[in-house]
């Protein structure tokens, strides 16, 4: 189903032109905040959630703070089955897949992919027309075993990834 588009011995050099770094940078606070407490906090995910679709912010926005905080508290857990945690972030107004893998790939303790049209291009993957489970598992499981692989942290693949796709993929995606 996957299968990496870069050569292995050129995705390093990748993640060295990753160009929106200000913006990874940008989620620093919010993501040792939820981390640290176990859930996000209404602002935190909102920041989460513009990172990823800033049109999403006034549905994301109509959120009540106690469920975000619920929510997320779950999905972060580290006893919580990853088909709950992704699954349960989607309860939240505005949120689907991308976004829910954001709030795991940042904030959970477990490495989790974004779920990205970028990066799935860059695995040889068509983005589904709608996301289920069983892709969301073979889509982590997958570039899990590529990080390791690697010796990287997900962080990194999914620089890489994306790069590679802003870097090669024509504009008609």
């Amino acid at each position: 189903m996957f299968k990496l588009r870069i050569p292995l011995d050129r995705i390093a050099a990748l993640t060295d032109r990753y160009s929106d770094r200000a913006k990874d940078d940008a989620l620093a606070k919010p993501v040792a905040a939820a981390r640290a407490g176990g859930f996000l906090t209404k602002s935190e995910f909102l920041s989460l959630c513009e990172w990823k679709s800033p049109r999403t912010r006034p549905r994301c926005a109509a959120n009540d703070e106690a469920y975000i905080r619920e929510i997320t508290a779950l999905a972060l857990s580290p006893s919580t089955s990853s088909r709950l945690a992704i699954e349960s972030l989607t309860l939240l107004s505005g949120v689907k897949w991308p976004t829910a893998s954001v709030v795991l790939h940042f904030c959970h303790r477990d490495p989790y992919p974004i779920l990205d049209f970028r990066a799935l291009w860059s695995l040889t993957c068509p983005v589904p027309a709608t996301y289920s489970f069983p892709f969301w598992s073979s889509y982590t499981t997958y570039t899990r075993e590529l990080a390791r692989k690697l010796g990287w942290e997900m962080r990194k693949l999914d620089r890489a990834l994306w790069q590679y796709s802003k870097d090669h993929q024509k504009s008609d995606a």
